[in-house]
């Protein structure tokens, strides 16, 4: 994720140690798949590309093997155990920070998986002139008072209500002190609720519908997008053109194919993978290759295009989807395709993390009419197929 802004520094904790019983099945849902990686990891990566450090992910007792597997290769996290209650595991993750004494702390729940940067940047900008800011979405719906005879008692006024979502944020020192210092009967709310306590002051910043709290196992399968429920599958088409020069690499597919002219543009000019990466943008609606990457970028020149593709691959994934099948056509007289074809299946498999048997390339020519038939450039032409994870 690209950061436009430097954030104050804070660290974080994720609260990860409960069992999730609702969703069903024998593996906590923080550790099951959503979207096509553990439901926690989605969280933990979006507070560490915001900056969180460092970051305390609180497990059960039991839990450490399945949280490292979900959270392998994240640099900068710490595993914390939790305790009897959420409260506790708080608290927990809290004296844990103790010896580094950040002075603002996010703390959020796994079960939200998507967690949209905008909303950090509101929290951590309330707490300039607040201890405490939480992310909250208005009540739409009328609200009634239920009676214990099942009847209506009595109504509440929506207008003064809020919807309270994670992660929420607070002075280090102030949310440590109110945790220490809880006196409740019961176990708090949440953490705003044990600054309350304290007397403490909390802000309201705006929340994002995105925040869904993963409760249910249809949460699991009933991906919501802005227009409804995700279709079971999409499909996305990809077209790139280059031209062909004297002293440039012919990179089709992420191969090197030898020839005596190579494709020329900012990057390695890979016009295979560049309409791949097009087609899986389009799937899933994320515009184009020029909008992730674009060429007046001096960074992306002479880049390989594989990366270009690995992006775009992970955010289908992230948006739930898995690849289908690839149906690439490169349009040349020359070079000769059939010769290299196994290769390239092969590395265009490994590139979008699935089997080779998805990945179908062929080639054809225009009869030597056009740009292409007269052996000034290479065109290709992709379909690209996901479906639901």
């Amino acid at each position: 994720m690209a950061i436009l802004s430097p954030l104050p520094s804070f660290a974080a904790i994720v609260v990860a140690a409960g069992k999730g019983l609702r969703v069903g099945g024998e593996v906590p849902k923080q550790f099951r798949q959503w979207r096509g990686k553990p439901l926690v990891r989605h969280s933990v990566e979006a507070l560490l590309d915001a900056g969180a450090q460092p970051l305390v992910v609180v497990i059960g007792a039991d839990a450490q093997t399945e949280a490292e597997a979900a959270l392998a290769g994240l640099v900068g996290v710490r595993f914390v155990t939790g305790g009897a209650s959420r409260q506790d595991s708080v608290r927990n993750g809290l004296e844990a920070l103790a010896r580094d004494s950040p002075l603002c702390v996010l703390i959020h729940d796994a079960a939200r998986p998507d967690l949209p940067f905008a909303v950090i940047e509101r929290l951590l900008a309330a707490l300039a002139s607040h201890p405490g800011a939480i992310p909250v979405l208005p009540v739409v719906d009328s609200l009634a008072l239920a009676g214990n005879d099942g009847l209506m008692a009595g109504k509440a006024v929506r207008e003064s209500l809020r919807r309270v979502q994670t992660p929420q944020a607070f002075g280090y020192s102030a949310i440590l002190a109110a945790h220490r210092g809880w006196t409740g009967a019961t176990e708090a709310g949440d953490d705003a609720q044990v600054l309350v306590a304290s007397s403490g002051s909390v802000a309201l910043v705006d929340g994002d519908e995105r925040l869904k709290k993963i409760t249910f196992a249809e949460d699991f399968v009933d991906i919501v997008t802005a227009s409804g429920a995700a279709p079971a599958f999409r499909i996305g088409q990809g077209y790139d053109v280059h031209r062909l020069e004297v002293g440039e690499e012919l990179w089709l597919c992420g191969v090197l194919v030898p020839h005596d002219k190579g494709l020329s543009g900012h990057s390695d000019a890979d016009v295979a993978l560049h309409a791949i990466t097009d087609a899986v943008l389009g799937a899933i609606g994320a515009g184009d290759i020029g909008t992730h990457f674009p060429p007046s970028d001096p960074q992306w020149r002479g880049a390989r295009s594989a990366q270009f593709l690995t992006h775009a691959v992970k955010l289908a994934r992230e948006a739930g989807y898995e690849i289908g099948n690839v149906d690439l056509t490169l349009v040349c007289e020359a070079p000769k395709i059939g010769p290299h074809r196994p290769a390239m299946r092969i590395a265009v498999a490994q590139i979008m993390g699935t089997a080779e048997s998805a990945v179908s390339i062929k080639a054809t020519t225009t009869e030597k009419l056009g740009f292409t038939g007269r052996g000034e450039g290479i065109a290709a032409q992709a379909i690209v197929a996901l479906h639901l994870a």
